[in-house]
């Protein structure tokens, strides 16, 4: 027991120095030069896996802030799952809670982070359409019309899906910014930009109880003001080129009305 305790001693010495090498001394008895090699990989390796999953984030900070705000990750998160590609969302966490909004920020910074993040989080998703109690041709305005488990829609106060280097918005847009990321059949991500009606619709069908797309399409006639007729004209359009991207399945069978 003795034994184990002591190993276990050493492995938390070498995690911490490896987080936070300037700060914390190396466990003793190991040569520099070999702790110098875990020090360099692990926080390279990380610098390289989060560069991937946040390209426009790291490439506005440059590589010497971003090198500095991963090792300040490194130092002060607490990661709550040992998964590899769970990091990046770990990173997220860190910049949300740990290490707050700071003087000098980018005002987009967590809207970024998010917009960068959702990529990753849907391609790993197990998540699947149960088409057994769908109808893929059923008719989107006459039956409840059903949204993807793979589309996932997002609004954001910063048209983040802009942001570059050459264009940095210090003002949240007069709108919000609507879009969705969906994964096709062949996994392949896409994302589409959308109006505030089309993402009031989208929100509209992904929270429904039950009415059908003509229905939907009424209430969102009453909420925006638009005569119900010419509702129905564009609406249907809208509910088809859902359809088409693969964004809806279809509508709902009897079946999954009783489930």
């Amino acid at each position: 027991m003795a034994e184990a305790e002591g190993f276990q001693r050493k492995q938390f010495a070498f995690a911490a120095h490896i987080r936070d090498p300037e700060r914390v001394a190396a466990p003793e008895g190991i040569e520099d030069r070999r702790m110098a090699i875990y020090r360099d990989l692990f926080f390279n390796n990380l610098v390289r896996l989060l560069g991937n999953t946040f390209p426009v984030l790291s490439k506005l900070h440059g590589p010497e802030r971003w090198r500095a705000m991963v090792r300040d990750f490194m130092t002060r998160h607490r990661a709550h799952t040992p998964y590899f590609l769970e990091i990046p969302r770990e990173f997220l966490e860190y910049l949300e809670k740990t290490r707050g909004i700071q003087d000098g920020d980018f005002p987009f910074l967590l809207e970024l982070a998010h917009y960068e993040w959702i990529e990753l989080a849907l391609s790993v998703s197990d998540a699947e359409d149960d088409l057994s109690v769908i109808d893929t041709c059923g008719n989107l305005l006459d039956a409840i019309p059903v949204k993807s488990v793979l589309a996932w829609p997002l609004s954001y106060r910063f048209p983040v899906h802009r942001i570059s280097p050459s264009f940095l918005p210090e003002k949240p847009g007069d709108q919000p910014t609507c879009l969705v990321i969906f994964r096709k059949p062949d996994d392949e991500l896409e994302f589409r930009e959308l109006n505030p009606v089309t993402g009031r619709l989208l929100d509209l069908i992904a929270a429904n109880d039950g009415d059908s797309g003509r229905g939907l399409l009424g209430r969102l006639a009453q909420e925006i003001g638009l005569d119900s007729d010419a509702m129905m004209q564009h609406g249907s359009d809208m509910l088809n080129a859902f359809r088409a991207d693969g964004i809806l399945v279809g509508t709902a069978t009897d079946d999954r009305k009783q489930a």
